[in-house]
């Protein structure tokens, strides 16, 4: 029913039962009053979820209809919107009468605009979170207290912002403002803790934050500098692999050196003293001696290319690398889809085609580097050529271009 006039909505504000009204807006939308839950599992309709949510986020103010109906149905101007706001404030109004009673009024009208009741005054969890990262974030507060505060907050980052509702625009705007605040939380207190050595709850938020957000690099790189930290030399190279694998096909960039300065770092911590070489040998024994060419992180391939540039100085055999570029027949970049694919298939052809004393690695996002030791510019033109006639075989229908460089490495 529509109510309206400044004495009507002030009587309806006084007459309404009092209380505080606990909004949750992180992870699910839910409201909880005097002792009574309603929540986004309640098989009601998304638009009527979202503007309930809208003028609770705006309850400080009246909505005009108009602003509703821009909102809300903007492409319906012949259905009668202006009935169809009416009917939905109805609905929602039949669906909080459990929460408050069927006498209270938690929507007033008041000359076509519409406002939560400034008698049910809500409490809503976003601004509690805010709130709190902005308290730790406060310069000259002590590193104990900062860690609280953020966890404080942290703890109510159930997850994104009405992720139900997030096929609304508005609501797209505002998600993506607390998710940011969200990660520059996550990352603050992540230095924190690795400085209070802290590193299993490092790992923790960190994980977490990384699988609400799993193209954030630096979140990747806090996990894998947790786990060196706690001795999970194994568990932070699978993440360093999975990580890196991610970025390629998703963006197709390379690994910032942020998070390849962590590879070398793991590839360098020290083993415990083992005085059995037998031990050692069986380390470093291949577990299936698998054939072809032999394919490796870049942070590792670039140690490689300098012990092989160090035996060609004292042998005199030369070394050739061979770049190899995948692209459009116009020369631009694949869509993303196309290319993550190709160059899966292109590494096949290069491990099967290539020697097992050959090293490959990727580059970038659409380009393979290949080392090729021992080989001399003629042979190592040929082993190319042969590889990509085994891409060009198999995959007969590509109508991607694979562009090869070939330059001898410099020795001077």
């Amino acid at each position: 029913m529509e109510e309206d006039g400044d004495a009507s909505m002030k009587q309806k504000a006084k007459t309404s039962p009092m209380g505080v009204v606990r909004v949750t807006f992180l992870g699910k939308f839910s409201l909880e009053a005097n002792g009574t839950t309603l929540d986004d599992s309640l098989n009601r309709s998304l638009k009527l979820w979202s503007v309930l949510a809208y003028l609770i986020l705006h309850q400080d103010r009246l909505v005009p209809q108009s602003e509703f109906i821009e909102l809300f149905w903007p492409e319906e101007n012949s259905s009668n919107p202006v009935n169809a706001l009416k009917t939905l404030l109805y609905r929602i109004r039949v669906m909080l009468a459990p929460l408050f009673g069927p006498a209270s009024h938690p929507i007033l009208a008041h000359r076509g605009a519409y406002g939560w009741n400034p008698a049910l005054p809500c409490v809503l969890d976003i601004d509690q979170f805010e709130r709190l990262c902005h308290a730790a974030a406060a310069q000259g507060l002590a590193p104990d207290r900062r860690i609280m505060l953020y966890r404080q907050a942290l703890s109510l980052y159930a997850g994104d912002l009405l992720p139900k509702l997030s096929g609304y625009m508005w609501i797209t705007t505002l998600s993506a403002r607390y998710h940011a605040i969200y990660l520059a939380a996550v990352k603050s207190l992540a230095g924190l803790l690795d400085d209070a050595q802290y590193y299993n709850e490092m790992h923790d938020i960190c994980s977490r934050a990384s699988d609400l957000d799993p193209l954030d690099e630096d979140l990747h790189a806090l996990v894998i500098r947790a786990l060196i930290h706690m001795g999970r030399d194994s568990a932070a190279l699978s993440r360093y692999e999975n990580a890196t694998d991610l970025l390629y096909r998703n963006l197709g960039v390379r690994p910032s050196e942020a998070l390849r300065s962590l590879y070398t770092e793991l590839m360098s911590t020290e083993k415990s003293l083992e005085t059995d070489l037998g031990v050692i040998m069986g380390d470093l024994r291949e577990a299936a001696r698998p054939k072809g060419a032999f394919v490796c992180e870049y942070g590792f391939f670039k140690e490689a290319y300098r012990l092989e540039a160090r035996r060609a100085v004292r042998s005199g055999n030369s070394v050739h690398i061979c770049l190899i570029t995948v692209s459009l027949p116009d020369g631009d970049i694949p869509p993303l889809d196309v290319l993550s694919i190709t160059m899966d298939q292109l590494l096949a052809a290069l491990t099967g085609s290539l020697r097992q004393g050959d090293v490959v690695s990727r580059y970038s996002g659409a380009q393979y580097v290949v080392m090729l030791p021992g080989a001399s510019y003629e042979d190592s033109n040929m082993v190319m050529d042969r590889a990509m006639d085994a891409f060009y075989r198999q995959h007969r229908r590509s109508f991607l271009k694979l562009n090869v460089r070939i330059r001898e490495l410099d020795l001077v």
